[in-house]
C-alpha cells in the first residue's frame, strides 16, 4: 500500500539546452539553496579567487565536516592571512552523522569551521582580501563580492534574481527558477577547461568527496556516471549535468531529502544515462525491524513503468 507521496518539479534538458521533459512549474522562482554553490564559485573566480583543484571544490561544497574538509578550509584561510575568527557563517556540528557523533564524543561543540558551508565562506573571505574589499561585511548583499556573485548567477541562469533572502549559513540566498538553475549548471559542464566555469566543473568532478563527503550520495553518483557534475541542496534540490550539456534539475515541493535522489536518478535515466548505473540511486529503502520493508521511488510520467510512489 502507499504510505507517503512527495510532489515536486523536474526538468530534463537536451544537449542543445532545450527542455526534453518537464513536470511541475519549472519556471517559478524558488531558492536553490546549496545547489547554487557551483555557480557562486564561478562568481568568486570572476572576482579574483585564485583557487583550483580540491580547494576550489571545497569552495563549491556543502561538506561533511570530515578532517580533510577542515584542513582544506584552514588552508584557504591561511593563504589569505586569515583565521576561523574571520568567518561569519553560523557555528554548527559536522553534517555527516558519523563524524558528528565522533565530534560530540570528543567533547567538542559547534564551530564555524566545521559548518558545512565554511569552504564557501573561506573562499569569499579570500576573494574579498585579495580585492581589498571589507571583510566584516562580506555577507551583505550590497557588498561588491555579493554583487559580483549575483551578477554571475544572472548571467549563467539567463534570468534576473527574483528575490534575495538569507541562507542557513548567513550568506545571501538568491532565488531563480529550476529551469534557470539547471541551464546554469549545464553551462559549467560544457565550458572550455580554461574558463572559470570549466575550472569549477573540473574541480568538483575530480574531487567529488571534497565537494560533499565520502559517504554522500552525490559523490557516489559523480563517481558512477563518467563526467557528471552533481550538487544537492537543502529543501529537496538536486541538479546534475553531463559534459555534452544534458542536464536534470529536481525540486521536491515539501523539501524532503529522501525523495531527491530517486527522482534525480529517474530524470538522469530519461536523460540517457544507463539505468543499470543508476540502479543504486533509483530507490530509497523504508526500514522496518532493521530490514528494508518498502521503498521510495519515482513514478508517473517520469518513470512510466511505475504506477505509484511506494
Amino acid at each position: 500500500m502507499i504510505e507517503s507521496v512527495h510532489h515536486g518539479s523536474v526538468v530534463v534538458l537536451a544537449a542543445d539546452g532545450g527542455v526534453e521533459f518537464q513536470a511541475g512549474d519549472i519556471e517559478a522562482a524558488f531558492y536553490p539553496r546549496s545547489a547554487l554553490k557551483p555557480v557562486q564559485a564561478v562568481g568568486l573566480l570572476r572576482a579574483g579567487l585564485p583557487l583550483d583543484g580540491e580547494l576550489l571544490a571545497l569552495a563549491a561544497a556543502s561538506h561533511s565536516g570530515q578532517e580533510r574538509h577542515l584542513t582544506a578550509a584552514r588552508r584557504i584561510l591561511h593563504a589569505a592571512g586569515l583565521t576561523e575568527a574571520d568567518l561569519r557563517n553560523i557555528p554548527d556540528l559536522p553534517y555527516d552523522p558519523a563524524v558528528r557523533e565522533a565530534w560530540i564524543r570528543r567533547g567538542l561543540g559547534p564551530t564555524r569551521l566545521v559548518q558545512n558551508c565554511s569552504g564557501k565562506h573561506a573562499a569569499m573571505l579570500m576573494t574579498a582580501q585579495i580585492r581589498n574589499w571589507p571583510l566584516t561585511s562580506y555577507l551583505d548583499p550590497e557588498h561588491p563580492l555579493q554583487r559580483t556573485v549575483a551578477a554571475t548567477v544572472e548571467d549563467l541562469t539567463g534570468q534576473g534574481v527574483a528575490r534575495v533572502a538569507v541562507d542557513g549559513c548567513g550568506a545571501p540566498l538568491l532565488s531563480v527558477s529550476l529551469l534557470g538553475l539547471t541551464r546554469a549548471v549545464a553551462r559549467l559542464t560544457t565550458a572550455a577547461p580554461d574558463t572559470h566555469e570549466g575550472r569549477v566543473a573540473h574541480a568538483m568532478r575530480e574531487h567529488p568527496e571534497m565537494a560533499s563527503g565520502t559517504r554522500r550520495d552525490v559523490a557516489r553518483l559523480m563517481r558512477a556516471v563518467p563526467g557528471l557534475l552533481a550538487k544537492d541542496g537543502f529543501e529537496g534540490v538536486q541538479v546534475a549535468a553531463l559534459p555534452d550539456g544534458r542536464a536534470v534539475g529536481v525540486k521536491v515541493a515539501d523539501g524532503a531529502d529522501r525523495a531527491r535522489m530517486p527522482v534525480a536518478a529517474a530524470a538522469l535515466a530519461r536523460c540517457g544515462v544507463d539505468p543499470e548505473i543508476l540502479a543504486g540511486f533509483a530507490s530509497t529503502p523504508v526500514m522496518g525491524g532493521s530490514s528494508a520493508v518498502g521503498s521510495l521511488r519515482a513514478v508517473g510520467a517520469l518513470a512510466p513503468n511505475s504506477p505509484v510512489v511506494t
